[in-house]
Protein backbone atom coordinates (compact mmCIF):
# COMPACT_ATOMS: atom_id res chain seq x y z
CA UNK A 1 0.00 0.00 0.00
CA UNK A 2 1.57 3.42 -1.29
CA UNK A 3 0.20 5.70 1.34
CA UNK A 4 2.25 8.21 -0.65
CA UNK A 5 0.44 7.54 -3.84
CA UNK A 6 -3.23 7.86 -2.22
CA UNK A 7 -2.64 10.78 -0.22
CA UNK A 8 -1.06 12.67 -3.08
CA UNK A 9 -4.52 14.16 -4.66
CA UNK A 10 -5.24 15.89 -1.80
CA UNK A 11 -2.40 18.24 -2.11
CA UNK A 12 -1.82 18.95 1.62
CA UNK A 13 -0.05 21.48 2.96
CA UNK A 14 -0.35 21.42 6.96
CA UNK A 15 0.39 17.69 7.06
CA UNK A 16 3.08 15.87 5.99
CA UNK A 17 3.63 11.93 5.95
CA UNK A 18 6.39 10.10 7.78
CA UNK A 19 7.55 6.74 5.54
CA UNK A 20 9.33 5.02 8.73
CA UNK A 21 6.96 5.56 11.39
CA UNK A 22 3.88 5.26 8.88
CA UNK A 23 2.11 8.48 10.07
CA UNK A 24 0.82 11.50 9.13
CA UNK A 25 1.90 14.53 11.40
CA UNK A 26 0.57 18.17 11.37
CA UNK A 27 2.68 21.20 11.63
CA UNK A 28 2.23 22.38 15.31
CA UNK A 29 3.35 25.21 14.52
CA UNK A 30 0.48 26.23 13.06
CA UNK A 31 -3.50 26.50 14.37
CA UNK A 32 -5.73 27.09 12.46
CA UNK A 33 -9.31 26.14 10.69
CA UNK A 34 -7.01 25.45 7.54
CA UNK A 35 -5.65 22.46 9.90
CA UNK A 36 -9.16 21.33 10.44
CA UNK A 37 -10.64 21.00 7.09
CA UNK A 38 -7.40 19.44 6.15
CA UNK A 39 -7.89 16.76 8.87
CA UNK A 40 -11.45 16.39 7.94
CA UNK A 41 -10.28 15.80 4.08
CA UNK A 42 -8.18 13.32 4.83
CA UNK A 43 -10.32 11.38 7.02
CA UNK A 44 -13.04 11.13 4.29
CA UNK A 45 -10.77 10.32 1.67
CA UNK A 46 -8.99 7.42 2.92
CA UNK A 47 -12.19 6.15 4.53
CA UNK A 48 -13.62 6.42 1.12
CA UNK A 49 -10.84 4.44 -0.34
CA UNK A 50 -10.98 1.74 2.89
CA UNK A 51 -7.56 2.31 4.33
CA UNK A 52 -7.20 1.29 7.83
CA UNK A 53 -5.90 4.45 10.07
CA UNK A 54 -6.36 5.42 13.54
CA UNK A 55 -6.13 9.16 14.84
CA UNK A 56 -3.55 9.98 17.82
CA UNK A 57 -4.22 12.32 20.32
CA UNK A 58 -2.32 14.91 18.85
CA UNK A 59 -4.44 15.04 15.83
CA UNK A 60 -1.88 12.72 13.85
CA UNK A 61 -3.04 10.22 11.50
CA UNK A 62 -1.38 6.09 11.98
CA UNK A 63 -1.69 3.70 9.23
CA UNK A 64 -1.19 0.39 11.02
CA UNK A 65 -2.82 -2.88 11.66
CA UNK A 66 -5.93 -2.14 14.16
CA UNK A 67 -4.15 -4.52 17.20
CA UNK A 68 -0.68 -3.82 18.05
CA UNK A 69 1.62 -6.56 18.68
CA UNK A 70 3.92 -6.60 22.35
CA UNK A 71 6.82 -6.88 19.48
CA UNK A 72 5.47 -3.78 17.63
CA UNK A 73 5.16 -1.70 20.38
CA UNK A 74 8.60 -2.64 21.34
CA UNK A 75 9.76 -1.80 18.06
CA UNK A 76 8.37 1.77 18.04
CA UNK A 77 10.60 1.97 21.40
CA UNK A 78 13.56 1.00 19.98
CA UNK A 79 13.11 3.69 16.98
CA UNK A 80 12.18 5.94 19.28
CA UNK A 81 15.65 5.57 21.37
CA UNK A 82 17.84 5.38 18.03
CA UNK A 83 16.11 8.79 17.12
CA UNK A 84 17.31 10.20 20.58
CA UNK A 85 20.77 9.16 20.29
CA UNK A 86 21.41 10.93 16.71
CA UNK A 87 23.09 13.88 16.27
CA UNK A 88 21.31 16.00 14.16
CA UNK A 89 21.87 19.78 13.92
CA UNK A 90 19.68 22.49 12.06
CA UNK A 91 21.93 25.67 11.57
CA UNK A 92 19.07 28.03 12.89
CA UNK A 93 17.04 28.36 15.79
CA UNK A 94 13.83 26.55 14.66
CA UNK A 95 12.43 24.06 17.08
CA UNK A 96 12.24 20.55 15.41
CA UNK A 97 11.68 17.07 17.67
CA UNK A 98 15.14 15.44 17.72
CA UNK A 99 16.97 18.31 16.35
CA UNK A 100 20.21 20.06 18.30
CA UNK A 101 19.93 23.92 16.65
CA UNK A 102 23.28 25.98 16.14
CA UNK A 103 22.03 29.32 14.50
CA UNK A 104 24.57 30.83 12.45
CA UNK A 105 22.79 33.74 10.62
CA UNK A 106 20.01 35.90 11.36
CA UNK A 107 17.45 37.61 9.26
CA UNK A 108 17.35 41.51 8.32
CA UNK A 109 14.46 43.17 6.97
CA UNK A 110 14.80 45.83 4.15
CA UNK A 111 12.16 48.15 4.65
CA UNK A 112 10.36 49.03 1.42
CA UNK A 113 7.38 50.83 -0.10
CA UNK A 114 5.01 49.01 -1.99
CA UNK A 115 2.01 50.02 -3.31
CA UNK A 116 0.27 46.89 -3.81
CA UNK A 117 -3.04 48.32 -5.25
CA UNK A 118 -0.95 48.06 -8.73
CA UNK A 119 -0.66 44.43 -8.61
CA UNK A 120 -2.38 41.24 -9.24
CA UNK A 121 0.00 38.58 -8.01
CA UNK A 122 2.39 38.43 -5.56
CA UNK A 123 4.76 35.56 -5.42
CA UNK A 124 6.87 34.29 -2.33
CA UNK A 125 9.78 31.89 -3.03
CA UNK A 126 10.58 32.18 0.85
CA UNK A 127 8.53 32.48 4.58
CA UNK A 128 11.12 35.07 5.00
CA UNK A 129 9.68 37.37 2.68
CA UNK A 130 5.98 36.45 3.68
CA UNK A 131 6.93 37.63 7.34
CA UNK A 132 9.26 40.42 6.16
CA UNK A 133 6.42 42.27 4.17
CA UNK A 134 3.99 41.51 6.68
CA UNK A 135 6.13 43.64 9.86
CA UNK A 136 5.68 46.54 7.15
CA UNK A 137 2.90 46.89 5.26
CA UNK A 138 -0.50 44.10 5.67
CA UNK A 139 -1.80 45.50 2.35
CA UNK A 140 0.31 42.73 0.50
CA UNK A 141 -2.98 40.11 1.80
CA UNK A 142 -5.69 41.85 -0.63
CA UNK A 143 -3.66 40.24 -3.60
CA UNK A 144 -3.69 37.14 -4.71
CA UNK A 145 0.00 34.65 -3.19
CA UNK A 146 2.02 32.17 -5.25
CA UNK A 147 3.83 30.21 -2.93
CA UNK A 148 6.65 27.58 -3.90
CA UNK A 149 6.11 25.45 -1.01
CA UNK A 150 3.28 23.87 1.14
CA UNK A 151 6.05 25.58 3.86
CA UNK A 152 5.67 29.28 2.49
CA UNK A 153 1.36 28.84 1.75
CA UNK A 154 1.10 27.80 5.44
CA UNK A 155 2.62 31.07 6.02
CA UNK A 156 0.79 33.24 3.97
CA UNK A 157 -2.53 31.73 5.18
CA UNK A 158 -1.71 31.68 8.67
CA UNK A 159 -0.95 35.44 8.06
CA UNK A 160 -4.32 36.40 6.68
CA UNK A 161 -3.20 36.10 3.08
CA UNK A 162 -5.19 35.37 0.08
CA UNK A 163 -3.25 31.76 -1.46
CA UNK A 164 -3.84 30.83 -5.02
CA UNK A 165 -1.10 28.80 -5.54
CA UNK A 166 1.04 26.47 -4.00
CA UNK A 167 3.79 24.86 -6.10
CA UNK A 168 4.26 20.82 -5.96
CA UNK A 169 7.76 20.82 -7.24
CA UNK A 170 9.43 23.36 -4.14
CA UNK A 171 12.22 24.33 -5.99
CA UNK A 172 12.96 27.82 -7.56
CA UNK A 173 13.28 27.28 -11.33
CA UNK A 174 10.94 24.25 -11.61
CA UNK A 175 8.58 26.74 -9.66
CA UNK A 176 9.10 29.25 -12.43
CA UNK A 177 7.72 26.34 -15.04
CA UNK A 178 5.12 26.30 -12.59
CA UNK A 179 4.23 29.32 -12.49
CA UNK A 180 3.63 29.90 -16.48
CA UNK A 181 0.77 27.71 -16.35
CA UNK A 182 -1.09 29.70 -13.53
CA UNK A 183 -2.10 32.59 -16.14
CA UNK A 184 -0.19 34.89 -15.37
CA UNK A 185 0.29 36.45 -18.47
CA UNK A 186 -1.07 39.79 -18.62
CA UNK A 187 -1.29 40.62 -15.37
CA UNK A 188 1.08 42.89 -12.93
CA UNK A 189 3.51 40.76 -10.85
CA UNK A 190 5.30 41.18 -8.19
CA UNK A 191 8.27 39.27 -6.13
CA UNK A 192 9.08 39.73 -3.19
CA UNK A 193 12.59 38.13 -2.42
CA UNK A 194 16.26 38.17 -0.61
CA UNK A 195 18.79 40.42 -1.11
CA UNK A 196 21.05 37.00 -3.17
CA UNK A 197 19.19 34.68 -4.55
CA UNK A 198 20.37 31.05 -6.70
CA UNK A 199 17.38 30.42 -8.96
CA UNK A 200 16.90 31.87 -12.26
CA UNK A 201 13.02 32.57 -11.76
CA UNK A 202 12.76 35.88 -13.07
CA UNK A 203 14.63 35.17 -16.20
CA UNK A 204 12.62 32.21 -16.97
CA UNK A 205 9.14 34.28 -16.18
CA UNK A 206 10.27 37.50 -18.46
CA UNK A 207 11.58 35.09 -21.36
CA UNK A 208 8.01 33.74 -21.48
CA UNK A 209 5.84 36.52 -21.62
CA UNK A 210 5.10 37.34 -17.49
CA UNK A 211 6.30 40.68 -16.87
CA UNK A 212 7.49 40.51 -13.16
CA UNK A 213 8.57 43.19 -10.75
CA UNK A 214 10.83 42.24 -7.75
CA UNK A 215 11.34 43.55 -4.71
CA UNK A 216 13.81 43.09 -2.26
CA UNK A 217 12.67 42.65 1.28
CA UNK A 218 15.04 40.53 3.48
CA UNK A 219 18.82 39.64 4.17
CA UNK A 220 20.33 36.98 5.91
CA UNK A 221 23.80 37.32 7.36
CA UNK A 222 26.50 35.50 9.41
CA UNK A 223 25.88 34.99 13.19
CA UNK A 224 29.04 33.87 15.23
CA UNK A 225 28.52 30.14 17.08
CA UNK A 226 28.15 30.73 20.59
CA UNK A 227 30.42 27.72 20.75
CA UNK A 228 32.95 26.31 18.12
CA UNK A 229 33.68 22.89 19.69
CA UNK A 230 33.89 20.21 16.91
CA UNK A 231 30.88 18.58 16.59
CA UNK A 232 30.31 14.64 17.66
CA UNK A 233 31.50 12.10 14.69
CA UNK A 234 28.37 11.28 12.64
CA UNK A 235 26.80 14.22 13.00
CA UNK A 236 23.95 14.63 10.67
CA UNK A 237 24.05 18.83 9.42
CA UNK A 238 20.66 20.34 7.47
CA UNK A 239 21.19 23.18 5.05
CA UNK A 240 18.53 25.05 4.52
CA UNK A 241 19.68 27.62 1.78
CA UNK A 242 23.21 27.91 -0.17
CA UNK A 243 24.16 30.40 2.62
CA UNK A 244 24.18 28.01 5.43
CA UNK A 245 26.76 25.94 3.46
CA UNK A 246 29.26 28.57 3.13
CA UNK A 247 28.56 29.96 7.17
CA UNK A 248 28.94 26.23 8.47
CA UNK A 249 32.38 25.85 6.70
CA UNK A 250 33.10 29.26 7.84
CA UNK A 251 32.73 28.16 11.62
CA UNK A 252 33.47 24.46 11.34
CA UNK A 253 35.55 21.84 10.38
CA UNK A 254 33.98 19.03 7.97
CA UNK A 255 34.58 15.63 9.29
CA UNK A 256 34.56 12.58 6.65
CA UNK A 257 32.06 10.73 9.58
CA UNK A 258 29.58 13.96 8.83
CA UNK A 259 26.06 13.38 6.46
CA UNK A 260 25.09 17.15 5.21
CA UNK A 261 21.05 16.98 4.77
CA UNK A 262 20.26 19.28 1.67
CA UNK A 263 16.45 20.89 1.35
CA UNK A 264 16.74 20.89 -2.21
CA UNK A 265 18.41 20.60 -5.66
CA UNK A 266 19.27 23.74 -5.66
CA UNK A 267 20.70 24.54 -2.22
CA UNK A 268 22.55 20.85 -3.17
CA UNK A 269 24.45 22.38 -6.51
CA UNK A 270 26.27 24.44 -3.70
CA UNK A 271 28.18 21.66 -1.76
CA UNK A 272 31.76 21.66 -2.14
CA UNK A 273 32.98 18.51 -4.11
CA UNK A 274 34.02 16.67 -0.82
CA UNK A 275 30.45 16.97 0.29
CA UNK A 276 27.96 14.93 -1.26
CA UNK A 277 24.48 16.09 0.06
CA UNK A 278 21.32 13.54 0.77
CA UNK A 279 18.35 15.49 -0.55
CA UNK A 280 15.14 15.40 1.39
CA UNK A 281 12.06 14.31 0.33
CA UNK A 282 10.24 17.66 0.54
CA UNK A 283 11.46 21.44 1.39
CA UNK A 284 11.11 21.50 4.59
CA UNK A 285 13.19 21.22 7.81
CA UNK A 286 10.92 18.59 9.41
CA UNK A 287 11.50 16.79 6.19
CA UNK A 288 14.94 17.14 6.40
CA UNK A 289 14.85 15.90 10.01
CA UNK A 290 13.05 13.21 8.37
CA UNK A 291 15.27 12.68 5.79
CA UNK A 292 18.39 12.53 8.51
CA UNK A 293 16.88 10.28 10.83
CA UNK A 294 16.40 7.63 7.85
CA UNK A 295 19.97 8.11 6.87
CA UNK A 296 22.70 5.30 8.03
Amino acid sequence: MKIEKIISPLDLIYYEYDKKMKRLYFDTNYSNRFIELEFFKITYHLSKQNIKFRVLKDKSIEFTKQKFSLKDKFKKLLTYIDYKKQNIYLLNDAKIKFAKNIPLFEIKYIKQRVEFHKYDAIIFSSKNAVLAIESMNKEWRKVPSYAISEQTAKLVRDMGGHLKFAGKTRHGDEFAYELLGCELKGKRVLYLRAKEIVSNMLEILQNNGIKCDDIIVYENYFKEPKEKKALPKNSKIIFSSPSTIKYFLQAFSWHESYKAISIGRTTAKYFPEYIKPIIADKTSLKACVIKALETK
